[in-house]
C-alpha cells in the first residue's frame, strides 16, 4: 500500500511542480484577507487574526479538491483503476497526501507574509499550527474526494460546497469573534467542530488550551478518513 500510495502521490503532484499556478492562486485570497482585512482590527490583531487565516486556508484549499477527480471519473480514468491491483485506500491517501503538502507550504507562505506586518510566533509554535492545519486537510479532503466521487458532476459537488462550507467558515469565528454577537449564534457556533479547531489554533500561537480542539480535529480526520476509504472501496467495487 506504501508503494501504491506514493505512486498516486507522485502521479498527482508532478503537474503542480511542473506548473505551479494552482499554488499561487491559491494563496491569492488569504493574501487579500491578509492585507485588507487584516489591518482593521489594530496592531494587537494579528495574533488572533492570522491562526483563523489559516484555518480557513486549509478549509477551502482542501474542500475543493474533489474538483480534481472527477476529470478522471467521466474520462474513465478511474474505471479503469478498479481493474488493477492497486490499492483502494493508495488512491484516496495519495491524493489528499499531494493537497496537504500543498497546504502545509500555502500555510508557512501566509505566516512569513504575516510577520511582513506584525504576525509573531517561534519556529514550534509555527510548527505545531501547521500540524494542526495538517490534520484538518486531511479531514476536508478525504471527505472532498469521497464526496466527489458520489456524486460524480461537478455543478452537484459546487452546490453541496457552497451550501455547506459558507455556513461552517461563518461560525467557526475565523474572521470575527462569535462571542460578540448574540448569545444563540455564540452556542450555535460552539455546536461546529470546526470552531473548536479555530480556537485551539489560536491558543497555539498565544495562550490557552488546545485539548478540545485536538479532541475536535481528530474526530474530524477519524470521521473524514473513514468515509473516503469507504467511499472509494464501494465505488471501485
Amino acid at each position: 500500500m506504501l508503494r501504491d500510495t506514493w505512486l498516486v502521490f507522485a502521479r498527482v503532484m508532478l503537474p503542480v511542480v511542473r506548473n505551479p499556478v494552482a499554488v499561487v492562486f491559491g494563496l491569492a485570497q488569504p493574501l487579500l484577507y491578509l492585507a485588507l482585512f487584516g489591518p482593521l482590527l489594530g496592531d494587537s490583531g494579528w495574533q488572533w487574526f492570522v491562526p483563523g487565516l489559516l484555518v480557513q486556508l486549509a478549509l477551502f484549499g482542501t474542500a475543493y479538491a474533489g474538483f480534481s477527480l472527477l476529470p478522471e471519473v467521466r474520462t474513465g480514468v478511474m474505471e479503469r483503476l478498479r481493474v488493477t491491483p492497486v490499492s483502494r485506500v493508495a488512491l484516496l491517501v495519495g491524493r489528499v497526501g499531494k493537497d496537504v503538502v500543498l497546504l502545509v507550504v500555502q500555510g508557512l507562505l501566509i505566516v512569513l507574509a504575516a510577520m511582513l506586518f506584525g504576525f509573531r510566533a517561534s519556529a514550534g509554535d509555527v510548527l505545531l499550527g501547521l500540524g494542526l492545519v495538517a490534520l484538518l486537510g486531511i479531514a476536508i479532503g478525504s471527505a472532498s474526494y469521497a464526496i466527489a466521487l458520489k456524486v460524480k458532476l461537478e455543478y452537484v459537488f459546487a452546490s453541496v460546497l457552497s451550501s455547506t462550507i459558507v455556513p461552517l467558515m461563518l461560525l467557526s469565528g475565523v474572521l470575527l469573534p462569535m462571542s460578540n454577537g448574540p448569545r444563540w449564534l455564540y452556542w450555535l457556533s460552539r455546536v461546529n467542530p470546526l470552531a473548536h479547531v479555530v480556537d485551539a489554533e489560536r491558543s497555539i500561537f498565544n495562550t490557552g488550551s488546545v485539548l478540545l480542539g485536538l479532541i475536535s480535529v481528530s474526530a474530524l480526520v477519524l470521521t473524514g478518513v473513514f468515509y473516503g476509504v469507504r467511499t472509494f472501496h464501494r465505488e471501485s467495487a
